[in-house]
Parts: C-alpha cells; sequence; structure tokens
C-alpha cells in the first residue's frame, strides 16, 4: 500500500523568497528520497491557471475582497481536485507556493473580510485538505524590497500600498497564534542555504 503523502505550503508577504524556498526545499527532500511536486496559487491546475490571469492582471479595482476571495477559492478547489491530492494519494510530497492561509492573510486579514469569514468561504472548495504544515516566512524587510521595485513587475496585489503588506504581515502571524501545530513562523533572513535549513528543521516531524 502506497503511503499518502504530505502537503507543505509556503506562506509569507511580498519579496520573502518563497518561490526560490519552494524549489530549494523541494531539492533537499528530493535528496532524502522523497518524490515531490511543486506547484503554485492561485494556479497549479488548468482551470487556476485561467483564474489566475483573472486575478493577479487588471487594475486595482478589478475585482472587490469578496469577489477577490471567491475567485481564489474557486481556483483552490480545481487546485486540490486536479493536482493536490493525487499527488499525495500517490505517495508524493506537494510543495505548494501560497495555499489558503494567503486567502486569510490577504482577503480576510489585510482586505477587511475577516479570516474566520474567509476560511468558511474556502472551506467548501477544500473541505479538509489544509497543509500538514504552513511554513510563513518573515523577512523584515520583505515588502520594502517588493515595493521599492518600480519596474512595472508587481501585480494588482502585490502592488498594493505599504499599510496593506503590513497587515498582510500581522494576518500572517494572527494565524500561526491561532494553529501553532500547523502553522510555523521561519526567518527568511541571510543567506537561501539558511534558510533551507531552517525549512528542514520546521518540517523535521513530518519526515
Amino acid at each position: 500500500m502506497t503511503r499518502r503523502g504530505r502537503f507543505i505550503s509556503l506562506e509569507g508577504g511580498e519579496g520573502v523568497g518563497k518561490s526560490t524556498q519552494v524549489h530549494a526545499l523541494a531539492a533537499a527532500l528530493r535528496e532524502r528520497g522523497l518524490k515531490v511536486v511543486t506547484t503554485r496559487e492561485p494556479g497549479g491546475s488548468e482551470g487556476g491557471e485561467a483564474i489566475r490571469s483573472l486575478l493577479l492582471q487588471g487594475e486595482q479595482d478589478r475585482w472587490g475582497s469578496r469577489a477577490e476571495a471567491l475567485l481564489f477559492a474557486a481556483a483552490r478547489a480545481d487546485h486540490v481536485d486536479k493536482l493536490i491530492l493525487p499527488a499525495m494519494e500517490a505517495g508524493r510530497w506537494v510543495l505548494s507556493d501560497r495555499f489558503v492561509d494567503s486567502s486569510l492573510a490577504y482577503q480576510g486579514g489585510a482586505g477587511g473580510l475577516g479570516i474566520a469569514q474567509v476560511r468558511g468561504i474556502n472551506a467548501f472548495g477544500i473541505e479538509d485538505v489544509f497543509p500538514d504544515r504552513t511554513l510563513v516566512l518573515l523577512h523584515p524587510t520583505g515588502a520594502a524590497r517588493a515595493l521599492a521595485r518600480d519596474d512595472g513587475s508587481s501585480d494588482r496585489i502585490g502592488g498594493r500600498p505599504a499599510e496593506y503588506h503590513r497587515s498582510v504581515e500581522e494576518a500572517f502571524r494572527t494565524i500561526a497564534e491561532q494553529e501553532p501545530d500547523r502553522v510555523r513562523l521561519t526567518d527568511a533572513s541571510g543567506t537561501e542555504e539558511q534558510v533551507t535549513e531552517r525549512l528542514l528543521r520546521a518540517i523535521e516531524d513530518l519526515l
């Protein structure tokens, strides 16, 4: 019988190095003999990627917070059905660059909908599929570095004001306080290798 794989999500605000660490952590886990799938949100499936374009492109006021939360939840439901659950059932570990906690922090916390309300919106779509461990990367200059990029590369969410991004970080901290067994705050400062080692320590009990 194939042992069910684990599900790990990497979270955090803009510019903290999530995408880099998803691939670095995947490489480290593969060195330990694990089969690993990397993915991202919004996206990760054909339907999810189609909704990603709707969410991240266009003017700041394209969607209100409620519509935004519902679109993320729809993309996430397809992601779970088409990629995450099949991979886990096949014994693979799934590492995702963002998952439900981003909606809780961005639309729930910073967007003003409330963390509990956004959790409810997502409950229908993902049921009980929460990560085995959520690693929230925190960097003292993460948002500042992202906001300093004035090259037009930011999407409609990443390009929001500094106050919004501070609220996002506060929400991630609140979620970690509420669910300390699942959600772990991780220092994202230092070298890439140092951060990867911290992430490995944070999931050591799952290996």
